[in-house]
């Protein structure tokens, strides 16, 4: 099959054949061109011979799972996104899911248009990231919104294309509070409500890879949110 360079692509990955084509079929309709695989190996193959601009993935795959996949690629410094599907509702699953650079998890059973939304909101955020103009600063932090690199004291601080827009919404806005649900407008753009636990788990592991280099930058004010402010000094 061949594929429009002008329209964004999308790798469907379950080994559910109906899931898949239910997916493929919804998305296509919606404009994007889509690819499809039924392994993690295939997946696997199909995102390195030429990366998609998202990948929708199964977490319970025959072969090789979901999460393995994306340790896999994100070793590879293939940083494509991903939307994880998962039966699984645990905290602990999902936060592994996160942790490994995915950027979103809807939990089956779904609906195909909570599909379409969270694949538009993650294409949208990651372009957002990769379209700014310049460099950020703020402390011993900079940011190029062109090169997509985050530095913290002069060491390279590597993220996710989430984490990257994250971190870029709090250096837009340095000092002030942001509640969870401004990070969630901004970050995530979701037209629907979001889950207020995505935030958590995405300021608790940006917190850990800054602080790799440096105090902490990112203070939790208590019942409000979240703030980016100097560290304090002792």
């Amino acid at each position: 099959m061949t594929t429009d360079p002008e329209r964004q692509q999308i790798l469907v990955v379950d080994d559910e054949p109906s899931i898949v084509d239910a997916v493929a079929t919804t998305l296509r309709y919606e404009g994007f061109d889509v690819r499809e695989a039924s392994t993690g190996r295939s997946a696997l193959n199909a995102a390195q011979e030429a990366p998609p601009d998202l990948i929708v993935l199964d977490v319970m795959l025959p072969d090789l799972d979901g999460i393995e996949v994306t340790r896999r690629l994100r070793a590879d410094g293939i940083r494509v996104p991903v939307l994880f599907l998962t039966a699984r509702d645990s905290v602990d699953d999902k936060i592994a899911g996160l942790t490994v650079g995915g950027d979103d998890y809807v939990t089956k059973p779904f609906s195909l248009a909570e599909i379409v939304a969270r694949a538009r909101a993650i294409l949208r955020r990651t372009h957002d990231a990769s379209a700014g103009d310049g460099k950020l600063r703020f402390a011993d932090l900079e940011m190029d919104e062109d090169t997509h690199e985050v530095w913290r004291d002069g060491e390279n601080v590597r993220l996710t294309a989430t984490e990257f827009n994250l971190l870029r919404f709090f250096m837009l806005n340095p000092r002030r509070v942001l509640s969870k649900s401004q990070i969630l407008d901004n970050v995530w753009h979701y037209d629907f409500d979001g889950d207020p636990s995505v935030v958590e788990t995405y300021v608790s592991y940006l917190r850990k890879k800054l602080e790799r280099q440096g105090p902490p930058l990112i203070q939790t004010i208590r019942l409000v949110g979240y703030a980016l402010r100097e560290p304090q000094s002792t």
